[in-house]
């Protein structure tokens, strides 16, 4: 008996993609499909009329019941491509996003701007999969901490620390925030994707997100502020004088979000940073000197 045909399996997988709502249904479908048979995107063409072992093939069709059910596909795959690297990810962290990445361009190009040297320390809060502390210590070649409440995020994070080289660089600290760092300390970069979903935004999200991705990453109470507020009043006596501070925002949380900051004689230069697109997406400000 001849096996299911591999080109075939995959149009299945598409197909019932499709019919459920899922957006780039063939795309996803190809790369599930490229990682349960090993193969990259040619060697899929190349080998789309191959028969393939029942094995394999269920297999797959396990992998395509998991997104049916809306799981994300980063978590299925176990990996999510961030700053041009791969970055590890499972249920425990939030999944690595484009804002993101705008998040850390700004924060480069201000420490470079300000000189950035090895002496540098900079704190990521909340630090999840570890993609920011990573990429600022490959980026800037400073210490890194890296802050987070769940010691399951801590522990993918301090993987793709080893993964990508920098892992002695980066000090990985359990713990609630400003609470878990040492008296004393002091940064001259803080850059932090808090959690500011809100209430009302929670309850719209998709299924991929609200049903998949850890809660305590994306909530931040009814308005959305209760993170953003608490780094507005916390964060001053831990930044050295003009270090920078780089938050990620929700795309209509501008004005309250720069009235948190405004209000506090701890910094000065705040300002909203719109993508690409236009949308409010970064709060940057200074240290008060």
């Amino acid at each position: 008996m001849t096996g299911p045909v591999l080109g075939v399996l995959v149009a299945e997988g598409a197909a019932a993609f499709a019919r459920a709502g899922i957006e780039c249904a063939e795309l996803e479908a190809r790369l599930l499909a490229q990682h349960v048979f090993g193969l990259n995107r040619a060697g899929l063409i190349v080998h789309e009329r191959d028969t393939v072992g029942d094995g394999a093939a269920a297999r797959f069709a396990a992998l395509v019941r998991r997104r049916l059910s809306r799981e994300p596909l980063a978590y299925i795959l176990g990996e999510r491509e961030f700053w041009g690297l791969p970055f590890s990810v499972s249920r425990d962290v939030l999944i690595p996003r484009p804002e993101t990445e705008f998040l850390v361009e700004q924060a480069l190009a201000s420490s470079r701007a300000a000189g950035v040297d090895a002496s540098w320390q900079a704190l990521d809060l909340g630090t999840g999969s570890g993609v920011i502390a990573v990429v600022l210590a490959r980026e800037l070649g400073c210490r890194v901490t890296a802050v987070d409440r769940s010691a399951a995020a801590l522990r993918v994070a301090a993987e793709n620390a080893r993964r990508h080289g920098v892992a002695e660089r980066i000090a990985f600290v359990r713990g609630d925030c400003f609470a878990a760092l040492p008296a004393g300390a002091r940064y001259d970069v803080l850059v932090s994707n808090p959690p500011y979903v809100s209430a009302r935004e929670m309850a719209a999200l998709a299924p991929e997100v609200g049903c998949f991705e850890p809660r305590s990453a994306l909530f931040g109470g009814p308005d959305g502020l209760d993170c953003l507020s608490a780094i507005s009043r916390n964060a001053g006596p831990f930044l050295r004088p003009g270090a920078g501070l780089f938050l990620e925002i929700g795309a209509t949380q501008a004005e309250a979000v720069r009235s948190l900051f405004t209000a506090s004689s701890s910094y000065e230069d705040v300002r909203i940073l719109p993508d690409l697109a236009g949308r409010s997406r970064v709060l940057a400000a200074r240290a008060a000197a």
